[in-house]
């Protein structure tokens, strides 16, 4: 399969919702509040998007200061593109573009725990979530 890995492309506000519903991450994003899901695209300093045949696939959706930290606050690929490297692809891109001393920071969905252990991530029980007033 041919996939096409590109960095800050722009996607549109319905892409990025339709892919996050492909993918089963919609269930913990505010899909359905297009000026919030369009903030997040749009603030995010670092997508790494994939496509196959002109179709969005995947997305690591991220801010990072590109030396220290790069925090991937979603990682997500279309439900029939999972489990073939699309996931792995998207995190090999994103990491040619940090600094190699920059460390990547996520919150694990409760489905994909697993996943990332075995792909060399750390578990760390040092992450604190302040929920808005």
């Amino acid at each position: 399969m041919d996939i096409d890995y590109r960095t800050n492309f722009g996607i549109t506000t319905e892409q990025f919702i339709s892919l996050l519903r492909d993918s089963r991450l919609a269930e913990r994003r505010p899909v359905e509040d297009e000026a919030c899901m369009e903030g997040m695209l749009s603030n995010s300093n670092l997508v790494v998007t994939a496509w196959h045949n002109d179709k969005l696939i995947g997305i690591a959706r991220c801010l990072t200061d590109f030396h220290y930290a790069c925090y991937l606050s979603d990682l997500a690929v279309a439900e029939e593109y999972q489990k073939a490297g699309v996931g792995k692809g998207l995190q090999s891109a994103l990491k040619s573009r940090l600094g190699n001393k920059c460390k990547i920071i996520l919150i694990a969905a409760p489905d994909a725990d697993d996943y990332y252990g075995k792909i060399g991530y750390q578990r760390s029980p040092r992450c604190w979530v302040m929920q808005p007033a």
